[in-house]
């Protein structure tokens, strides 16, 4: 709306000035807006971090990023992106996987992990340590901590399957999402990660410990697995694998074998993307995690 002051020359309207003095202020609040909505970052530990061996060393870049749901339903989610245990691939698996569970309510958590360089414990603690970070803040979050679950990504899979067959009562995640990860260190693994996780020349021992498939008990939790069938660098038994020996063990789980999109499938996006995150969060549903 215009006003025709008392002043003015004839025909001249000027604005209306009460928009005009609004409108000063949109930015600031446009400003204040986007802070909000921005990522809570925290380190992970205090001061140095386990190994697993006794040893202790700096943690200085194991954080770990909230994002919180505008309208949280309870659940959470702590996401390991994957990189072959040798980088974090933080974007998409990461930042992105927490913006798409955001929008059902979920809050997500993205892990970003010491990287083991043959220190095979050093992931599974930084996961470990997030699901009881999570649990702890829970009420500060706006999480129920009977519904923090974790999902992972070729590497991170592997660590996230790790974390759902290694754990104590206060870490156990409640749910896991693996997609197209690693899962085992044997025959059909993917060499790299099984290298950097477990050094060079790894005892069959600790090769076997990290197998996940052959660690599933009754008491790993609810799964959801998906990969896809033209996989070559992590290829689909591992996968297989795991939801063989989770079925065994009476642990509901279930396998979306994609018909394509190789490893990553097509970069995170097209029509075997969009089906794992529709079936994971109708399989969410369905364990009464999400409404």
């Amino acid at each position: 709306m215009a006003t025709v002051l008392p002043c003015a020359p004839l025909g001249l309207v000027y604005p209306d000035p009460a928009p005009m003095r609004l409108t000063r202020f949109l930015p600031l609040v446009w400003v204040l807006s986007v802070v909000a909505a921005e990522p809570l970052v925290l380190p992970l530990w205090k001061g140095d971090a386990p190994e697993g061996d006794g040893k202790f060393s700096s943690a200085a870049k194991a954080r770990l990023t909230v994002h919180l749901a505008d309208k949280p339903n309870g659940a959470a989610v702590v996401i390991c992106p994957g990189g072959g245990y040798g980088g974090l691939v933080v974007g998409g698996e990461g930042h992105g996987i927490a913006k798409w569970l955001n929008q059902s309510g979920i809050t997500g958590l993205v892990l970003e992990y010491r990287l083991p360089a043959g220190r095979p414990f050093v992931p599974l603690l930084d996961a470990q340590e997030a699901i009881k970070t999570a649990r702890a803040r829970a009420a500060e979050w706006k999480i129920d901590g009977k519904k923090v679950g974790i999902i992972g990504f070729s590497a991170g899979g592997h660590l996230a399957a790790t974390a759902a067959t290694h754990f104590t009562p206060e870490t156990r995640p409640d749910f896991a999402i693996l997609v197209y990860p690693v899962v085992t260190m044997s025959t059909g693994t993917h060499g790299g990660s099984k290298k950097n996780l477990l050094g060079p020349n790894p005892t069959d021992e600790l090769a076997n410990l990290f197998s996940n498939e052959k660690q599933v008990t009754k008491d790993t939790p609810p799964t959801f697995l998906a990969h896809a069938l033209d996989d070559k660098p992590v290829p689909i038994e591992n996968s297989r694998l795991f939801h063989q020996a989770c079925q065994a063990k009476g642990v509901p789980s279930r396998l979306l074998e994609l018909p394509n999109g190789g490893h990553g499938l097509n970069g995170y996006k097209g029509p075997s993307w969009d089906a794992w995150q529709k079936q994971s969060l109708e399989w969410l549903r369905e364990l009464k995690i999400t409404p």
